[in-house]
């Protein structure tokens, strides 16, 4: 059951001045579903089934099948709603024609960089040929990649906040740039594929995205405070919180997606945060400490371990140029606290606490 703050999310997404028509007797495939982003997606499609009736049909594709029991278990005997039980690296056979193709599959997790790098880049390279190429022969009317800041690499003060069209230096030799280099491969790759085939592929970069159904165990440092808020611990930071990361929250970020899914230009990149959230890691503490005063939550630093398999990233300062995305007509609503309480309200809700 969706508790209220996902309920307000959805109708927020809805409620915004989108061409949503364009979906109607359309068949749309997302990957990755069983993570954050893209299960919000999925919800809001359903949601738009249910409240203007276009006859849209959703295909999720995913791995883990019994987690998709749990989380899309209201939506299973829908028959608009499909469940693709497969890994994206392998040849994708549907036996109905796709409109729209979300491509949002990846390890994001940067716990996951130094133990499974291959596992890593091969959704971002081989999952992404399988992708195009089915978006190829179905003649898609839009495909959306999800891409990642990480791809900026580490860029010059005098290019923050970033355009899409700066870049950085990312060292290839090392084995957390699996991430981002293959990143990088696979937006050449939607190019390509728009130039050779005239697949309209639309590249989202992501910045900090957070919100509820956040995997709070993936080793991204905001995602360990909001753990440790929700376990009434205090905040443990392991740097001296120096970096500045820039956040969006859950709802204008997806809000952004299909913003540039319905009204993007074909063979362009979107930036995707919100430019008023860049926040430095310590602040971000102290701000998630002061939001609940009363469990008496306070910073604490420690020293990262030795045998800390983490591979930290050499950016300190991470901040987006959104005006791209905003001449397509979307601007974000939440500003930080907001996103953050309304993110730990909501895993408290599910939590039972």
């Amino acid at each position: 059951m969706l508790n209220d703050i996902i309920k307000e999310d959805i109708q927020y997404i809805i409620r915004n001045n989108l061409p949503w028509g364009k979906l109607e007797n359309k068949t749309v495939l997302i990957t990755g579903a069983n993570g954050m982003i893209a299960q919000y997606m999925v919800r809001v499609l359903i949601q738009l089934n249910l409240e203007f009736n276009i006859n849209l049909k959703v295909i999720a594709l995913v791995r883990n099948k019994e987690k998709s029991l749990k989380v899309f278990k209201e939506y299973m005997y829908r028959r608009n709603f499909q469940l693709l039980v497969q890994d994206v690296c392998d040849p994708i056979n549907l036996n109905c024609n796709i409109d729209y193709i979300i491509h949002a599959a990846s390890q994001a997790s940067p716990k996951y960089y130094s133990v499974d790098p291959i596992g890593t880049l091969k959704p971002n390279i081989i999952g992404t040929f399988n992708l195009l190429d089915l978006a190829r022969k179905n003649k898609v009317k839009s495909f959306l990649y999800f891409s990642s800041s990480e791809v900026y690499g580490e860029i010059e003060e005098k290019f923050i906040p970033t355009k899409e069209s700066n870049y950085g230096y990312i060292d290839p030799t090392q084995v957390r740039s699996c991430y981002a280099e293959s990143k990088r491969m696979s937006e050449n790759m939607c190019i390509c594929w728009f130039h050779q085939y005239g697949v309209p592929v639309k590249i989202v970069r992501p910045f900090h995205t957070y919100g509820p159904g956040m995997v709070l165990n993936d080793g991204r440092v905001f995602a360990d405070f909001i753990s440790d808020v929700v376990n009434n611990r205090n905040i443990i930071l392991k740097s001296d919180g120096s970096a500045t990361r820039n956040f969006c929250y859950l709802a204008d970020a997806v809000s952004a997606f299909f913003t540039v899914l319905l009204k993007g230009n074909a063979g362009e990149v979107y930036n995707v945060s919100n430019d008023s959230c860049e926040i430095s890691i310590k602040q971000l503490a102290e701000l998630l400490s002061s939001l609940f005063s009363e469990r008496n939550i306070k910073v604490e630093y420690k020293i990262r371990e030795k045998h800390d398999k983490y591979l930290i990233s050499k950016i300190n300062r991470n901040c987006a140029d959104i005006s791209k995305i905003k001449a397509l007509g979307w601007t974000p609503l939440y500003n930080i606290q907001q996103g953050f309480e309304r993110t730990i309200r909501s895993v408290e809700f599910n939590d039972g606490k």
